[in-house]
This record gives C-alpha cells, sequence and structure tokens, in this order.
C-alpha cells in the first residue's frame, strides 16, 4: 500500500487496518460513514494518500463495534518508527 507523507506511520497503519477490513467484509466507504455517524466523504478522506484525515480514538472505538472486534485489532503488536525517530 501507499504511504501517505502528511501521517505519522501508527496513523496510516490504523487506516490500512481498517480500509482491509472494509474491503473483506465488502462495506463500503458510504456504509460505513454512515455506521459511524460520520458524513459520508470523511472514509474517502482518511483513505485518500493526498490527505492529513485519520481517525481518532473514538472513531477506532466505534469501528471496533462496527466489526465486531477489539479496539486492539486496528494497533500492530510492537511500536512502529516514527518519521522523526533517527535510525
Amino acid at each position: 500500500m501507499e504511504e501517505n507523507s502528511l501521517l505519522e506511520p501508527i496513523e496510516q497503519y490504523v487506516i490500512d487496518v481498517v480500509r482491509k477490513m472494509r474491503l473483506e467484509k465488502k462495506i463500503s466507504q458510504k456504509e460505513l460513514a454512515y455506521s459511524l455517524d460520520l458524513s459520508i466523504g470523511f472514509i474517502g478522506d482518511v483513505e485518500s494518500y493526498k490527505s492529513r484525515a485519520k481517525y481518532n480514538l473514538s472513531h477506532i472505538n466505534r469501528l471496533a463495534e462496527v466489526f465486531e472486534c477489539s479496539p486492539k485489532d486496528f494497533l500492530p503488536e510492537q511500536h512502529l518508527e516514527n518519521k522523526t525517530e533517527k535510525k
């Protein structure tokens, strides 16, 4: 998947996991936005590599309800290197 240079790696990771789950369950962006009580364009903005839009903790909690999973399922098992960390 492409990487959005506007976001931190952890933010992009969450977006990628949500998108993968959404596609696996054949849920449209519009349906997901409706389920989360968000504007129709929000999910498209989040999934766009040209946007700074991202999910917050409340979104992640509600996403867990929609996908019937734990909020932890949207996070990596290990920390991800931040853009500002030196290699």
